[in-house]
């Protein structure tokens, strides 16, 4: 009776995994409105003028809901729209799509969407609200998907702690005229739900301590690049410390990096900010010589040379010998130079 049973056990979790997957005829579909969505989301950026913004926006997420309802939409990569941001936590438990439409110079939106990945293919998806216009204080606001700090997210770190996964997003956002801003972001699901913010920012190391925050917010001069990045090998978000180049930190637009880097470590579910990232100081007496060619004679040490070049080495033709310069002598007592003459 147990040969029966396992079979028929294996046949059902065979064709459950089977389930997961897109059904040939649908992956065509798919294929088609992904071509029709490409047009669109190049418009967005391309478009010549607002009006042709705007409607290439609005059809665009009509046309990108309908696709996603596909069954299965979710493995689904939609890899030929470029100018859409997608992300994938390490475990695939969801897909963030970012973008960003500029309304005119001095204002630009950012739109996107959490497609949640479901067992029976159903589609479970989020739309992203852009609040950052009516929003305060940026640093210190917790919302849900419809109070969204936007940005075009382009990287994703999965964390976790107490058991909870958190999922820290790196975006970047054309704010307007004046200055860019670059921001992280934690999202996490409360009762399968997501939300972003919270208390995740902290200061308690520095050696002046300050309220944890609940985002970190860049905010410099529009043609000055800030960089924001995670290294993997130090487990670190790296963040280039920015300065007022006119001396006025309320003014934003002023900020240019200033060439030392900060950063964030994960530590008991919390991001702990470092305030100097490379500290290294060169100890007295060991700094950085440089290696001549030549010694204080001005003979070549062939070895050095061999060493500063890279494949064979070169015929030279042999120098031409200088006779030998008629040095004047130099006589030091003035009387003796009489009495010679």
């Amino acid at each position: 009776m147990k040969k029966p049973f396992l079979f028929i056990l294996f046949i059902l979790l065979q064709l459950a995994i089977f389930a997961q997957y897109l059904h040939p005829a649908d992956k065509n579909i798919l294929n088609e409105k992904e071509d029709t969505l490409k047009m669109c989301a190049n418009t967005i950026i391309l478009g010549n003028d607002a009006i042709s913004r705007f409607k290439a926006d609005s059809l665009f997420t009509k046309y990108f809901v309908r696709a996603l309802k596909i069954p299965y939409s979710f493995h689904f990569r939609f890899d030929s729209l470029k100018t859409i941001s997608k992300l994938y936590p390490p475990d695939s438990s969801f897909r963030i799509f970012t973008w960003q439409m500029v309304v005119n110079e001095n204002l630009t939106r950012q739109h996107g969407a959490i497609q949640m990945k479901t067992a029976d293919g159903s589609l479970k998806l989020f739309p992203l609200i852009d609040k950052s216009d009516v929003i305060i204080n940026l640093a210190d606001t917790i919302g849900n998907n419809k109070g969204w700090i936007g940005a075009v997210y382009y990287r994703l770190i999965q964390t976790r702690s107490s058991n909870q996964n958190y999922y820290t997003l790196l975006g970047y956002d054309e704010n307007n005229i004046r200055s860019n801003r670059k921001i992280i972001e934690v999202l996490s699901f409360s009762n399968e739900e997501p939300m972003f913010g919270g208390r995740y920012f902290s200061y308690e190391e520095d050696s002046i301590k300050k309220p944890s925050q609940s985002r970190y917010v860049m905010e410099y001069k529009k043609t000055a690049g800030a960089r924001l990045t995670y290294d993997e090998d130090m487990k670190m978000i790296i963040a280039e410390h920015l300065e007022s180049e006119t001396g006025e930190p309320k003014k934003k637009w002023t900020f240019i990096p200033d060439g030392d880097y900060e950063g964030f470590v994960w530590k008991n579910g919390k991001w702990i900010h470092v305030e100097k990232v490379f500290n290294q100081v060169t100890a007295e007496g060991k700094e950085p010589v440089p290696s001549p060619i030549k010694d204080a004679e001005g003979n070549t040490n062939e070895d050095k040379l061999k060493d500063n070049f890279s494949g064979e080495m070169p015929v030279v033709e042999e120098e031409k010998k200088l006779p030998p310069k008629k040095i004047k002598p130099i006589i030091k007592n003035p009387k003796q130079k009489k009495s010679d003459n």
